[in-house]
């Protein structure tokens, strides 16, 4: 059951560093953890490119070092998957509201 959980989180991790990695090297600000506030204020390019890839490292590492990761369909390629899909659906919301101004 835990190899589960942490296949859910490498999804959630994955999916998490697409917006910093891209914002970063795209040379764009974004909301991240170390902004002020937290999640809304923007940081620098730099700080969001390897926030991004603190996130892919480690749900990579999740992945690779859990048990034995098949990309198919299966049990822990659903939980991984099932991972990324909640965290799309939370920023999608999060910085939608973000970006409107009512956070």
């Amino acid at each position: 059951m835990m190899i589960f959980i942490a296949y859910f989180f490498a999804g959630v991790l994955l999916v998490n560093g697409l917006p910093h990695f891209v914002s970063g090297i795209s040379g764009q600000a974004f909301p991240s953890p170390f902004a002020r506030p937290p999640g809304i204020g923007k940081s620098s390019p730099v700080i969001n490119v390897l926030w991004g890839s603190v996130n892919f490292i480690t749900g990579y590492a999740l992945l690779a070092y859990n048990g034995r990761f098949e990309v198919g369909l299966n049990l822990p390629s659903v939980a991984c998957l099932s991972g990324g899909l909640s965290i799309a659906l939370i920023l999608a919301v999060h910085f939608g509201r973000v970006r409107s101004g009512k956070n």
